[in-house]
């Protein structure tokens, strides 16, 4: 089963650091788009970072400048490096990647999501 972990949410205090990875665990024999969305307590998810199998990446205009969104195709993970963090930057971060398997499903799939917590 090919499925997509997400780790390294918390709390930090603003103007800190996080990072957080996707790892797509399975048989995969690749992964195309991938991205972070994001979902605020009472808003809908939006999309904060996209990049694409050969390293083009987009960003919501919140958070250009602050977040970067990088990958390495060899450990099937992608990462969302967030930087000088504001309070508005809390909530459920997603990962999305668009994934074929070794039997070639062309899958959209979703990590579990990861809270980020930006207070003092």
């Amino acid at each position: 089963q090919v499925q997509l972990v997400e780790s390294g949410g918390g709390l930090v205090q603003p103007g800190g650091s996080l990072r957080l990875s996707c790892a797509a665990t399975g048989n995969i024999f690749s992964i195309n788009t991938r991205g972070w969305y994001r979902q605020a307590p009472g808003k809908e998810r939006e999309l904060v970072a996209g990049i694409t199998r050969g390293g083009s990446t987009n960003y919501a205009d919140s958070v250009k400048g602050r977040f970067t969104i990088s990958r390495d195709n060899f450990k099937n993970t992608v990462y969302l490096q967030m930087n000088s963090l504001k309070p508005e930057d809390t909530a459920v971060y997603y990962c999305n990647s668009r994934v074929v398997t070794a039997t070639f499903s062309d899958l959209e799939l979703w990590g579990q999501g990861t809270l980020v917590t930006v207070s003092s």
